[in-house]
């Protein structure tokens, strides 16, 4: 799209062995790939990650926790406009998420300069996401596993500064949305921190939505529009830019079921 648009992970008897990512410059190749960009990129939901049932929570609440200690104040996150454009490419993770379908494979890489990030919840958010019961993996349609720094992937889901977005979305100033171009499915770090104002949902909704909607253009996806006052917002509508009447909605599928609007977008202002 030309605009685009963690949580902690409470384990049910679930043990998560989790290695260091090393900062890793991605090859420039993944800069020069073709590919057009798509305008910007939901609730909690119960999901299982290697057969064991996880339970997203609020993705903010990344702080160390014990029963016998109280919690303690999260580290904000913060971030300079532009970062040092090189990357920690996350450690990988060998569980398929979904049933049937094709296989993705995806890495996850965190600009250089973004802190405050807990970058093994943002790896179990993002993998917790695809699997949810109303998520891409849902409909055996599409199939997901991250992949390690050195390993080849179908596309890479980038966390990234305001200007870094611009520079690698390639369509001119915005530094507010999110985008989809070629294999990088990029997230812009100001609105996975704030968000947006008066969307309508949780910092958790918001942040399924933006991982999804670009998601969904990596995956043939193009823009919808509201299918009517006061009906939820189908995934791949622009809800960053407005809502059109729709309520927030995170989600490729409702009930079972793939939600979607008609093909469109509206012609909305970058806030500035």
């Amino acid at each position: 799209m030309r605009r685009r648009s963690f949580v902690r992970m409470t384990g049910l008897a679930v043990a998560v062995v989790v290695a260091v990512g090393a900062l890793y410059q991605l090859p420039a190749s993944l800069f020069g790939r073709p590919g057009y960009p798509a305008r910007p990129a939901a609730e909690t939901a119960a999901v299982t990650e290697g057969g064991v049932p996880v339970r997203p929570v609020d993705p903010g609440d990344f702080g160390d926790r014990s029963s016998a200690t109280p919690a303690r104040p999260l580290p904000a996150i913060t971030y300079p406009a532009r970062g040092t454009g090189k990357y920690g490419v996350l450690p990988g993770n060998s569980a398929v998420i979904g049933r049937s379908g094709r296989l993705f494979t995806f890495r996850l890489a965190v600009e250089g300069g973004i802190d405050g990030v807990d970058r093994t919840a943002f790896a179990q958010f993002v993998r917790a996401t695809y699997g949810a019961p109303p998520g891409w993996a849902s409909g055996g349609q599409y199939r997901f596993r991250q992949v390690g720094p050195g390993e080849e992937a179908d596309f890479t889901l980038m966390l990234v500064t305001p200007a870094t977005r611009d520079l690698v979305c390639g369509d001119g100033y915005d530094r507010y949305t999110s985008c989809r171009i070629g294999d990088r499915v990029v997230l812009n770090v100001a609105r996975w921190a704030h968000g947006i104002p008066n969307y309508g949902a949780s910092l958790t909704a918001y942040r399924q939505y933006m991982i999804n909607h670009e998601t969904g253009h990596r995956l043939g996806r193009g823009h919808e529009l509201c299918p009517g006052p006061g009906r939820p917002a189908p995934v791949m509508q622009q809800q960053t830019l407005g809502l059109h009447g729709c309520t927030p909605y995170s989600w490729p599928y409702r009930d079972g079921v793939r939600y979607k609007g008609r093909l469109g977008q509206y012609d909305d202002p970058i806030p500035r």
